[in-house]
């Protein structure tokens, strides 16, 4: 039995890449609403027109996720509808592919707003609703950068390592109280979308989307609470905390190559 049917799914980012097929998968699976919050318009706009169906009502807006007043707009829009978000996907995410020290302001504070702080400011807004049915599933996108350091991508780690403490304590919070409300945490090595496009990866392959969003489909209906793929990414716990951090860096940076994978990236900066 699939969580989806008859539940209105939000997923942020899903113009375009990973929530782009979720959104599909979604009608696949049986939604009956469908809102896609999207910085892209014209991505919107072709989206709509591509899912346009009679068993699933297709929403989207466009939305800032870096804005806050953008936010609470899209989730005024939502409550116009009468709907109520069942399974709520934060899945857009920006990258700056570049060393700190070229960083600016703007590029940090986007990261971490869009990455990290737009899906706290989402999830609080929403989870209300949620506590007072006591049901729904919340799912969060970050990133095997969550838990492993990476040269020219600083701030997309701070950013994940952030969404990756929240989501897990969220998820114990919602336990604890017994809310019936899930929590699902993806940290996902990288994926073959424009995203990360120009990274290279020599050991561990670079995954296919399709799979990766069938196993965050997947891992939704079974409730999973936490989503490593490929299963490698299940180790590096364990791995930080055997091996002294120098040994670790030959392991990882030489061995994987993972501190030399971003030297060519050329990807677009939002997913």
């Amino acid at each position: 039995m699939t969580k989806f049917r008859n539940k209105t799914v939000l997923i942020t980012g899903g113009a375009s890449g990973i929530g782009l097929l979720l959104t599909k998968f979604s009608i696949e699976k049986g939604a009956s609403a469908l809102i896609i919050l999207d910085i892209d318009k014209p991505a919107l706009q072709q989206v709509e027109l591509q899912l346009k169906t009679n068993i699933c009502q297709i929403l989207s807006f466009e939305t800032d996720l870096s804005n806050e007043i953008q936010i609470e707009n899209a989730v005024k829009k939502i409550t116009a509808q009468n709907l109520q978000v069942d399974i709520l996907i934060n899945n857009a995410g920006v990258v700056t592919g570049k060393n700190f020290s070229e960083h600016n302001l703007e590029d940090i504070d986007r990261n971490m707003q869009v990455n990290a702080i737009a899906p706290m400011k989402l999830t609080k807004l929403l989870l209300p609703e949620m506590l007072k049915r006591k049901s729904g599933h919340i799912v969060n996108i970050s990133s095997a950068a969550s838990m492993l350091s990476n040269p020219g991508m600083s701030v997309y780690c701070a950013s994940k390592w952030a969404m990756t403490g929240w989501s897990d304590s969220l998820r114990l919070e919602m336990e604890r109280e017994r809310t019936g409300i899930k929590v699902l945490t993806v940290t996902p090595y990288y994926i073959d979308t424009g995203m990360f496009e120009g990274v290279k990866s020599p050991v561990i392959p670079i995954l296919k989307p399709e799979k990766v969003a069938w196993k965050i489909i997947r891992s939704i209906d079974k409730n999973k609470i936490v989503l490593r793929t490929p299963k490698i990414i299940y180790t590096l716990p364990l791995m930080q905390g055997l091996f002294p951090k120098r040994l670790l860096d030959l392991i990882i940076g030489k061995f994987f190559g993972i501190y030399n994978s971003m030297d060519k990236f050329k990807g677009r900066t939002h997913e």
